[in-house]
């Protein structure tokens, strides 16, 4: 039986489906669920083993769970000024499950000043953080637009906003809106003082 091989301009769909997805913050089960979709076959588009990706009535469909459009997909597909804001998915070609022409996202520090992540973190705690999508419970730094660093445990993001935890403890929680969120980053490391 011959091997399914993917339609390169599919990959490149794919490719910027995955990263309109990270830029909203959700994971592929929460984007597939958006459409009562599972995470396996949100993750097909994005792999290119669905060549529908191409038909611009599933474009609308899977763009619109991401509060996003088929031009914006579009766009990003064939790396245009968009493709800047994706983060660390841009520029990357697609080889199965290896990846090349990708620079390493650049790690950036944040000291913790009080202590409404504790346990997670207390006071003095330095985290390393760095561009991408932090999953559910995983600590998140929110860069945002007027300049502000805020460290949470990311929940989820929905339509209304990002929903993160750390606001006055761990049980406080916050939903920041889209429009005040200029990226994203994930925690990838805590160190102790």
């Amino acid at each position: 039986m011959a091997r399914f091989v993917p339609d390169p301009h599919v990959l490149r769909l794919g490719e910027a489906l995955a990263a309109l997805r990270r830029q909203r913050g959700l994971s592929q089960a929460e984007a597939g669920a958006r459409l009562e979709m599972t995470s396996q076959g949100w993750g097909l588009y994005e792999a290119g083993r669905r060549p529908g990706l191409f038909r611009p009535d599933v474009q609308r469909r899977l763009t619109g769970a991401l509060d996003s459009t088929p031009e914006a997909l579009a766009l990003l597909a064939a790396g245009g000024p968009d493709a800047a804001a994706t983060g660390p998915a841009a520029g990357l070609e697609a080889r199965g499950r290896a990846f090349s022409g990708a620079s390493i996202p650049q790690t950036h520090r944040l000291e913790v000043t009080d202590d409404a992540l504790s346990p997670w973190a207390d006071r003095g705690v330095v985290l390393d953080y760095r561009p991408g999508q932090p999953r559910s419970g995983q600590g998140c730094v929110i860069l945002t637009t007027d300049g502000q660093r805020l460290a949470r445990i990311f929940d989820r993001s929905a339509a209304d906003g990002l929903h993160v935890r750390g606001v006055g403890g761990l049980e406080g929680k916050e939903v920041i809106d889209h429009s005040r969120v200029a990226q994203l980053c994930l925690v990838t490391a805590r160190h102790e003082q």
